[in-house]
């Protein structure tokens, strides 16, 4: 091959990869374990994002995908939501919200209640007393609440990401839920977008959706269920071969009556008469 050929030549297509954004307080771990194993071929990279960022970066196409909190302008991305996640309020293990299992916002209405600028809450008003500015960030927020300047309401999980040993939390009700939903963009909706919706709707391997079509197997899926009706007709039990009745039985296992049993003995003839 000349030069001129060698630089003629297509360049080949990079491989194909999977970028999957996650907002704080989200594990995807489980997810991802499940792409690894179905689609080993293809590198899932994991980008983190705050919660306030993740719809921007979708829209960039900087990921093909994200775990993101509701609400999302739904113009251009699709979203399914997945679970809404139970509200706590963080406070000091010597608080006297630290003695009840749960409580209201009335508990906390004479505290003060940080509301950081990353609030993921979509509140009409937060509960308590105002602090006299907002933290830049929840991280921030829960330095304060350690310090003794106020308390906090977050999602279960950012309370569990951010725990420290002199901090406690309890179930508050009363209070805005935070939904977690997988995210994309609409016009961006490829083959490992879809397979990706597949693993986070818990559909099998063997599923039509969610996979490539390349991948699909319908007539294997068609022999599978045809096997599986069959044991169901069965009910799960192998049928025992059928046996021919033995001679001088009937079928259903007791001795014939009429003529054609045979001699217990093999004489013949009549008995003979005692002299």
């Amino acid at each position: 091959m000349t030069g001129s050929d060698a630089s003629s030549s297509p360049a080949p297509s990079p491989a194909p990869s999977f970028r999957l954004a996650y907002v704080p307080g989200v594990t995807p771990s489980k997810w991802v374990r499940i792409w690894q194993e179905r689609l080993p071929d293809v590198p899932l990279e994991l980008v983190q994002v705050e919660a306030a960022e993740a719809a921007g970066l979708l829209r960039e196409r900087a990921a093909d995908a994200g775990f993101v909190r509701l609400p999302v302008d739904r113009t251009d991305l699709s979203a399914i939501p997945l679970y809404t996640e139970t509200t706590v309020v963080v406070v000091p293990k010597d608080h006297l919200v630290a003695a009840a299992d749960e409580v209201t916002v009335e508990d906390i209405a004479e505290d003060i209640v940080l509301h950081p600028l990353d609030d993921t809450l979509d509140w009409d008003g937060p509960p308590g007393l105002p602090a006299f500015e907002r933290p830049a960030t929840t991280a921030d927020a829960i330095e304060l609440v350690a310090a003794g300047i106020g308390l906090l309401v977050v999602p279960q999980s950012l309370a569990r990401l951010y725990h420290r040993k002199d901090l406690t939390y309890r179930t508050i009700t009363g209070t805005p839920q935070s939904q977690v939903a997988l995210s994309w963009p609409e016009e961006a909706t490829t083959d490992l977008v879809e397979d990706f919706i597949g693993i986070v709707r818990g559909r099998t391997v063997n599923s039509s959706r969610g996979r490539r079509p390349d991948e699909r197997t319908p007539n294997a899926d068609r022999a599978a269920k045809a096997a599986k009706s069959a044991k169901a007709a069965k009910g799960g039990r192998s049928e025992k071969p059928k046996q021919s009745p033995k001679q001088g039985q009937k079928p259903g296992g007791g001795r014939r009556t009429g003529g054609g049993a045979a001699p217990r003995s093999g004489r013949s003839g009549k008995p003979r008469r005692r002299s």
